[in-house]
């Protein structure tokens, strides 16, 4: 039987995205991203439960991403996680578990902050455009 590797958020970016251009000038954009979940406990006092992720977006959405998201953007984010491992300078073996976004939506108003003010829109831009990397072992420059 195959597994399902999906991932749906909706949140709002922790700062603006950071973009490098890797051998080749292939775009990599990484930036954290906040979801908050609200419930009421025994008491009935609301309690809130932020959560961060960290989201990679490639080639044509990272270049999109850089150009138009920005710190506080709300965003609805789709694709798959992916977890890297690497060994630090002492040695010890690190894990970072990543978003990589292959379908990314903005949700905040036109007109709000500077992410909505005419021209082109991430709306609908899924990079199908684009192939994933290759390696799916590739290391991230940040």
């Amino acid at each position: 039987m195959r597994g399902v590797n999906r991932v749906m958020l909706i949140g709002n970016l922790g700062k603006d995205p950071d973009v490098q251009h890797l051998e080749g000038n292939i775009a990599v954009s990484k930036f954290p991203l906040a979801t908050t979940e609200t419930y009421k406990d025994r008491s009935g006092k609301l309690v809130s439960q932020t959560e961060w992720h960290t989201v990679v977006l490639w080639r044509g959405l990272a270049e999109l991403a850089q150009k138009y998201l920005h710190k506080g953007s709300l965003i609805y984010v789709e694709g798959r996680l992916r977890t890297r491992s690497w060994e630090d300078k002492e040695g010890n073996k690190k894990f970072a578990t990543e978003v990589v976004g292959d379908n990314l939506i903005m949700l905040d108003k036109r007109g709000e902050g500077h992410g909505g003010q005419g021209g082109d829109s991430l709306e609908g831009y899924n990079g199908d455009d684009v192939p994933p990397p290759t390696d799916p072992g590739e290391t991230l420059p940040f």
